[in-house]
């Protein structure tokens, strides 16, 4: 039992970590990407395989074979039912399909590399990119056992191999005529016009601008007199975001520690960027955001008044609040008394 809730875990881990990389971390401006990972040793309710889909790193589409059935995952695909009726039908029965074929992949590839029966886990990562600059990417991959299999190299249509085993699937897939050429049409045209596609279904989520929230948390002192500043960055949405450490308005990279660019649950984005500095020089560095929701960049300055002083501060105010408080529940009490001494005299 434990070996087997072990499996599943290093499984979905694999696929997260990988889904995780791809959707966060890609410097274009809009992409189209899926994932898909077929597991031969599923245990307590984890499907046999599953694809997922995503839009700017927004997962938009899922399908596993425990249901059997690919179903979106935003409100704005509805659109794509309503203009082709056939849609949904269509995609499942595509996957259905890549699930029986990665079923016999999986079998194959534990025979070429001599395995035992067991957890073995093949993957698959395919996309298209619209950069910013007008230009156009894509990519295909598989992996076996979290490890790379085949890349396909859009320059030479040919695909790649580490290991030899690889390298028997690679002349295969080489020696089909107008396979890999197929693959570049699908990765240059077919896979961008559908992103366009996506993209005007969910416009006024994925094209929207939401602009960063920046704080600044409070700094921790060592003994030698440097102190840790962190710059969070959260609520953002395009995810491409520029933020740093500035020291005398030039980036500083020194002692400067980057965080990971990660999803909120509504959809945004939050990172962090820490920096260890002299205190002494505290009043030259700046924390610098550029977002395409701003206008103007922004920049942060790091609070001049020491911990505990700000500490002292807030001691000292509280103190004031009370005194006055006691002072004018004073005088409301004698003069409370004094009017009501005068109004029983005057009976």
């Amino acid at each position: 039992m434990a070996a087997r809730m072990a499996g599943r875990s290093l499984s979905l881990l694999i696929l997260a970590a990988v889904a995780l990389r791809e959707s966060c971390f890609s410097a274009s401006s809009h992409s189209l990407k899926y994932f898909y990972a077929s597991i031969s040793d599923p245990s307590q309710g984890l499907p046999h395989f599953v694809t997922v889909g995503y839009v700017d790193g927004q997962v938009f589409v899922h399908y596993d074979s425990n249901s059997r059935k690919i179903e979106p995952r935003v409100s704005w695909m509805e659109k794509v039912g309503k203009e082709d009726p056939q849609y949904w039908d269509t995609e499942t029965q595509i996957s259905r399909g890549h699930e029986e074929v990665f079923r016999e992949g999986l079998e194959t590839l534990r025979r070429r590399y001599n395995q035992s029966e067991g957890l073995h886990i093949i993957q698959v990562m395919y996309g298209c990119e619209l950069r910013r600059d007008g230009s156009k990417g894509g990519f295909m991959q598989f992996g076996y056992e979290g490890r790379t299999f085949l890349t396909f190299d859009k320059e030479t249509l040919t695909w790649v191999a580490p290991d030899p085993q690889a390298q028997i699937t690679q002349r295969k897939w080489d020696a089909i005529p107008g396979w890999n050429q197929r693959n570049e049409v699908y990765l240059e045209k077919i896979c961008t016009e559908w992103l366009e596609k996506y993209l005007s279904y969910g416009n006024e989520t994925l094209l929207r601008r939401e602009p960063p929230v920046v704080t600044l948390s409070n700094r921790t002192e060592a003994e030698d007199g440097t102190e840790t500043h962190i710059c969070r960055v959260h609520g953002f949405y395009p995810r491409e975001i520029d933020a740093s450490w500035t020291k005398d308005g030039e980036v500083w990279l020194q002692d400067t520690f980057h965080g990971f660019l990660a999803p909120n649950a509504d959809g945004t984005y939050h990172y962090w960027i820490s920096v260890r500095i002299n205190s002494k020089e505290r009043g030259r560095y700046r924390c610098h955001v550029e977002h395409d929701s701003l206008q103007e960049p922004l920049d942060m300055v790091l609070n001049e008044t020491t911990e505990s002083e700000s500490n002292r501060g807030v001691i000292i105010g509280c103190v004031v609040v009370v005194v006055l408080l006691v002072i004018v529940g004073t005088l409301i009490f004698y003069k409370k008394r004094r009017n009501g001494y005068n109004a029983a005299s005057s009976e």
